[in-house]
């Protein structure tokens, strides 16, 4: 197994590093601990639309340059903005690391925001955000996030508001990132052919002469949730169900039964217990998923479907049945067997990524300060009982303690 090096610059930001002898691709990532949760309601939509400018210029280079550097040798660019992550990375033959890690620290702390560039952005994510809402599997799972984290930041939408989207200034997006950027949570991530020696001097030559900023930001509990339950209709064909409500944080001990549970449920394998019984054995939905997203200080777990509107209340009752049915009968042995190597086959495979290796060892460091091996991961796995999946699901699978969100066709979705 490939060894995992960490090391910390002299202004905070820490790397981490895999080499893998095996590819001629280097995969580099700069992470930032920060996100859509930590927006005021002034700032709803900052952090996704700071992502979308770092590629509009820096004091070096022009939006026609940025885009170029990479595509012209073959290599990507691209970012990505979560409830409390903004992350700038790239692919790149080993023989052009330095122009991926330059032009990473360049987009990613020299951003200028030009005007002309701010003003035609604007018109980019306002479609983004109309794109958004015409797909509805999309956003009822954030409509959803609005009812379980009523009262809290983490409710609001990544994309922002339409009024903030059009009003923000160039000094909006110096407040925002002044604000909250803390080299101590800054982690850059390497995986590829390329040795621990020439990382550190990349790191050493890009990264640690950036002057180190520091703030410290506390993320607001989530506090006193009460289920709720919404219904609206839409122009849609087919109706729409999610149901969810707060989980454990990504550092809870029941994380791992908890991740078990769901896949059982509604994991990716076709042999889910609801994609079997709503899709395989009814013909009512094409897909159904659950879902858990652990975060800092709190979580989400989830079930969502679309399904034609004749078809959606017995569609609920089969839902409700097998969350019924894991919580009144244990697994078996050779059930508990199967799930487990079924978990420890869809982690393995994802290792075989090593973009999402580099991405997801970086986000490790951040929230977990250490990343585990697969052979720590699986060992948790192997432990777990049917007893503790059962009682799991007794406390954390009622639906009586879930939100609802339906949305149903205008005009009765007649396909």
């Amino acid at each position: 197994m490939e060894e995992i090096n960490i090391f910390t610059l002299g202004n905070g930001i820490r790397v981490v590093h895999k080499q893998v002898n095996s590819t001629k691709i280097l995969h580099c990532g700069i992470i930032l601990d920060i996100g859509s949760r930590d927006e005021q309601p002034h700032q709803y939509g900052i952090a996704h639309f700071w992502e979308h400018m770092a590629f509009k210029g820096t004091a070096r280079r022009k939006a026609y340059h940025i885009i170029n550097s990479l595509d012209s040798v073959g290599g990507e660019l691209n970012a990505y903005t979560t409830k409390e992550k903004i992350c700038f990375y790239a692919s790149v033959l080993d023989s052009f690391a330095e122009k991926a890690v330059e032009l990473l620290a360049d987009i990613t702390f020299n951003a200028t925001f030009p005007q002309k560039q701010l003003d035609k952005e604007r018109q980019v994510i306002l479609e983004e955000m109309a794109m958004y809402q015409d797909v509805p599997e999309d956003s009822i799972q954030d409509e959803l996030d609005e009812l379980v984290f009523k009262g809290n930041p983490m409710a609001h939408n990544i994309l922002g508001t339409t009024d903030n989207v059009k009003a923000f200034s160039r000094q909006d997006f110096t407040d925002f990132i002044n604000s909250n950027l803390n080299f101590d949570r800054i982690v850059v991530s390497f995986v590829g052919n390329v040795p621990l020696k020439r990382v550190k001097k990349l790191a050493q030559k890009h990264l640690e002469v950036i002057p180190r900023q520091e703030n410290r930001v506390n993320r607001q509990l989530l506090q006193d949730y009460l289920p709720d339950h919404q219904q609206k209709k839409k122009e849609i064909l087919q109706a729409h169900f999610s149901m969810g409500k707060p989980a454990f944080p990504v550092t809870h001990q029941q994380r791992v039964p908890l991740a078990m549970l769901m896949n059982l449920l509604g994991g990716p394998g076709m042999n889910s217990r609801l994609n079997l019984a709503l899709r395989e054995r009814l013909g009512y939905v094409y897909a159904v998923d659950a879902q858990y997203h652990a975060y800092s200080n709190t979580g989400l777990l989830s079930f969502s479907f679309g399904t034609e509107k004749k078809n959606l209340k017995r569609s609920i009752n089969v839902v409700q049945r097998e969350l019924r049915r894991v919580r009144e009968k244990a697994l078996g042995t050779v059930q508990l067997h199967a799930l487990k190597e079924q978990m420890m086959g869809h982690l393995a495979m994802g290792a075989e990524n090593n973009a999402g290796v580099m991405l997801s060892q970086g986000k490790s460091l951040l929230d977990l300060n250490r990343i585990a091996t697969l052979d720590e991961i699986f060992a948790e796995i192997k432990k777990v009982t049917a007893a503790q999946l059962q009682d799991l699901a007794n406390r954390e699978l009622d639906p009586e303690t879930m939100s609802t969100l339906v949305y149903l066709p205008k005009n009765n979705g007649v396909y």
